[in-house]
């Protein structure tokens, strides 16, 4: 068995994703006696903390990523956040040589925080967007990819968070021509890995909500208004914002929970009919792995979220619909009715510990413990 490690493990703070993706890893890091830290703030540190009240936080400053109100703006305003992005990195980067000459971790795994590298310390970081998707066409992108690489390839090694064959979950984001140096495929990454198959048990509709402010709550209220004329369908609305509260007055036929912990939440994803919610790629890991029916609502002028909804209709595993075409008195019936495709990822769980126990054995034997 290998040797305990102390192990820091930091998700990127854009929407809940990221962090729901770090709970298989913890679990499993657990499970075999490792000692995990994991380092965030906000929605993420509550969620974590609710899935695992024990662990140990250190506090983290997040990148605070905030979305335009519109998709016409959409891609001006992450442009306009890069300095403070970039910021962002150099200071995290400052955090953790400071932190480790404290802690002495042994292992750092960064769900795609680009500063979390040290010279004297393995660092694993983790994504399923090697290439990232401008919407300025392919010069646009090439470019931006070879930047992307220079900052992967800072890292030890970088797991790529989906299957290698037939372009996965992700299509062309995680699948580009070449591949970071020190790339490897490690399979999809759910928090219900372990959950088994689905139970229908009436005309439950879940809507999950989720991602940076001021579209998720956009979202929100648009669901909230077309779903009061809808009382022949019973709804579970799971808001993705643990600091949140429940609004007043809904509707009997509309639930409200600002968040739920994994083992909370499954439940209600394998009664439900149809999950509608954002294509956003850590809840498209969690429905596959879950095999549900999906009605998927892309962030307005999100690039990757739009891809990732048009790429997956293609392939006839999910409905998808714009927000701003989103008519759910049409969008259910038709999402139901739909003949889709069974997508969950074959040997997820053995994909990812087949790559982490031989990364942790080596790191083990490398360690002086």
């Amino acid at each position: 068995m290998t040797a305990s490690l102390k192990i820091l493990i930091a998700p990127l703070d854009w929407g809940l994703g990221h962090t729901t993706r770090c709970i298989p890893l913890i679990r499993y890091l657990l499970d075999r006696g490792h000692r995990v830290t994991v380092a965030t703030e906000g929605p993420a540190a509550t969620l974590l903390k609710d899935n695992f009240p024990g662990l140990p936080q250190l506090p983290l400053e997040g990148y605070r990523i905030k979305y335009s109100r519109s998709k016409t703006w959409f891609t001006f305003n992450i442009l306009a956040q890069v300095p403070r992005i970039l910021s962002a990195i150099r200071r995290e980067h400052r955090w953790l040589a400071a932190v480790q000459q404290q802690q002495h971790f042994d292992l750092v795994l960064s769900d795609n925080r680009y500063g979390l590298y040290h010279a004297q310390l393995p660092c694993v970081i983790l994504t399923h967007q090697l290439q990232i998707q401008s919407g300025q066409g392919a010069g646009a992108d090439a470019w931006l990819r070879r930047l992307h690489y220079r900052m992967l390839e800072r890292f030890d090694a970088c797991w790529v968070v989906d299957a290698e064959a037939d372009h996965g979950l992700s299509g062309k984001l995680a699948h580009p021509a070449v591949l970071p140096r020190q790339a490897v495929y490690i399979g999809s990454l759910s928090q219900f890995m372990d959950a088994g198959q689905q139970t229908i048990t009436g005309n439950t509709i879940l809507v999950l909500l989720s991602g940076p402010e001021p579209m998720r709550g956009q979202l929100e209220r648009l669901v909230f208004q077309q779903a009061a004329a809808l009382p022949q369908y019973s709804f579970m609305v799971v808001a993705g914002n643990p600091q949140g509260k429940c609004p007043r007055d809904l509707p009997a036929h509309i639930r409200y929970e600002t968040h739920l912990a994994a083992d909370a939440l499954l439940p209600h994803i394998r009664a439900a009919a149809l999950v509608i919610c954002r294509s956003g790629y850590s809840t498209i890991m969690d429905l596959a792995v879950l095999n549900k029916k999906a009605l998927l609502i892309p962030t307005p002028g999100q690039t990757e979220q739009e891809y990732l909804a048009r790429y997956l209709q293609q392939k006839n595993y999910f409905t998808t619909v714009s927000q701003q075409a989103l008519q759910l008195g049409q969008d259910i019936p038709k999402a139901l009715a739909a003949s889709v495709m069974p997508v969950r990822p074959l040997g997820t769980e053995q994909y990812f510990i087949g790559v982490l126990q031989p990364f942790l054995d080596l790191i083990a034997q490398q360690s002086p413990l």
